[in-house]
């Protein structure tokens, strides 16, 4: 089993690889994910080639039940969410992981 990416990890490592301070990398990452939000919090399309795609989808409105009170219907208005598409060579990377969980 393996354990997930965190922001300081990113740093750490990056500040490493490319000789910065941690604080250097830190703030670099920090700028970028700013820069992402803000642009996604616009509207905007977010595409970082061969890596993927973000964008601002529009939900439609939907029915639901409250599972404490099945008898009554919710409504579930619209909202904005964002999707994610994996780019060509994150695609490849990954799907080469299908060998290993299979095993």
């Amino acid at each position: 089993m393996s354990t997930n990416l965190t922001k300081r990890d990113m740093v750490v490592s990056i500040s490493k690889e490319v000789g910065i301070t941690q604080q250097q990398a830190f703030a670099v990452i920090q700028k970028t994910l700013d820069q992402i939000t803000a642009s996604l919090a616009q509207g905007n399309n977010v595409e970082l080639r061969n890596f993927g795609v973000f964008e601002v989808r529009l939900t439609k409105p939907r029915l639901g039940r409250n599972p404490n009170k099945p008898e009554i219907d919710v409504t579930i208005p619209a909202r904005a969410i964002v999707k994610f598409t994996a780019g060509k060579v994150m695609r490849e990377k990954v799907l080469r992981r299908t060998e290993l969980m299979l095993d």
